[in-house]
């Protein structure tokens, strides 16, 4: 079959990554599919210049999500894109990050197919993958870490959410979404048992100009993240790799904030 990407295949929806921010980590594949898009249904936090890629006919609808409150509710969404190709249009769903990560984008491809209408997915680079580039912290390690999680974090319903095993010595958390509940999440942790001084960074607007990387003990996850004024986009990264992304200074300053916490000299 040939690709959605064929400009005589008309009426069909390409869901594509735009990836966490900055315009330069779009891939080959997304820049052409929007190029040839009619409609560009877009996530809030899309940088602008990832947009000029469509032609300056297409028509480009923001469906711009905050914490607890949607403009357009996920079903209202899925209507929007369907009316769309039904009229004939190449209408690109364009999401953050990658839309198989924390993107409903398998909501949305249900929605599509269920509908009898086509639809092709362009992955993008996650938000996580992006933001711990940017701050030069991998996520796995040979020598600290031999496994990585991802979690959303958002308030409602965290207290159900089992978590257990999945951060501590040799492992990797990535908490999507979590700014908010962050004092919540380090007590959440902590009672599963993490280690209070378990090395912990907050990566804020990863891969733009204005990125900043903060790094803390989880025990002072809360606090920092209040101190600091973080803000939304942001992550949260749990394990012993924050450390290598700025080694022996932090590690230093690390290990003297243990020993206020634990009174220990």
């Amino acid at each position: 079959m040939a690709s959605l990407l064929d400009p005589d295949a008309r009426g069909r929806v390409i869901l594509v990554g735009a990836g966490p921010g900055d315009p330069g980590l779009l891939t080959i594949r997304a820049v052409e599919a929007l190029r040839a898009a009619d409609v560009v249904v877009h996530d809030g936090l899309i940088d602008p210049a990832v947009l000029d890629y469509a032609p300056e006919h297409a028509q480009r609808i923001s469906v711009a999500k905050s914490r607890d409150r949607h403009t357009l509710p996920q079903e209202a969404i899925n209507a929007l894109i369907i009316a769309h190709v039904k009229a004939g249009s190449i209408v690109v769903r364009l999401k953050g990050g990658d839309p198989f990560v924390f993107g409903r984008g398998g909501e949305e491809v249900e929605a599509v197919r269920a509908a009898g209408l086509r639809v092709e997915v362009v992955p993008g680079v996650s938000a996580a993958l992006g933001c711990a580039a940017d701050a030069m912290l991998p996520l796995t390690h040979r020598d600290w870490s031999s496994a990585v999680s991802f979690v959303a974090g958002q308030c409602k319903g965290l207290t159900e959410q089992n978590w257990a095993g999945l951060a501590g010595q040799g492992r990797t958390l990535v908490i999507y979404m979590g700014v908010t509940c962050s004092a919540l999440i380090a007590d959440k942790l902590m009672a599963d048992g993490v280690a209070p001084d378990m090395p912990v960074a907050v990566l804020e607007r990863g891969t733009y100009a204005d990125a900043r990387a903060m790094r803390t003990l989880l025990a002072d996850l809360g606090d920092m993240v209040a101190r600091e004024a973080v803000k939304s986009p942001a992550i949260i990264i749990v394990g012993e790799v924050v450390l290598l992304s700025d080694a022996e200074d932090k590690l230093k300053a690390l290990a003297q904030q243990a020993q206020a916490m634990t009174g220990v000299s």
